[in-house]
């Protein structure tokens, strides 16, 4: 499953970084990219892998996740 995560809070590579590592520790998630220009994050995961468990990955690093859609 592919996903689509909007960021709030980016300003500079090290941020994509952070949240590109965090949601990498997530159990399930294959695949993660973190775009700083579209303040995006793609995730290619598991079905077992609820958007609460990305949320919760981008908010430990301190930034929010605005929304979740499919891709």
């Amino acid at each position: 499953m592919k996903k689509k995560i909007l960021i709030e809070g980016m300003h500079c590579a090290s941020c994509a970084s952070n949240i590109e590592r965090s949601l990498k520790k997530v159990p399930g998630i294959k695949d993660v990219s973190v775009s700083l220009l579209t303040r995006k994050a793609i995730v290619e995961a598991e079905d077992k892998v609820t958007d609460e468990d990305m949320k919760k990955a981008v908010s430990r690093t301190g930034y929010k996740a605005v929304s979740i859609e499919k891709d």
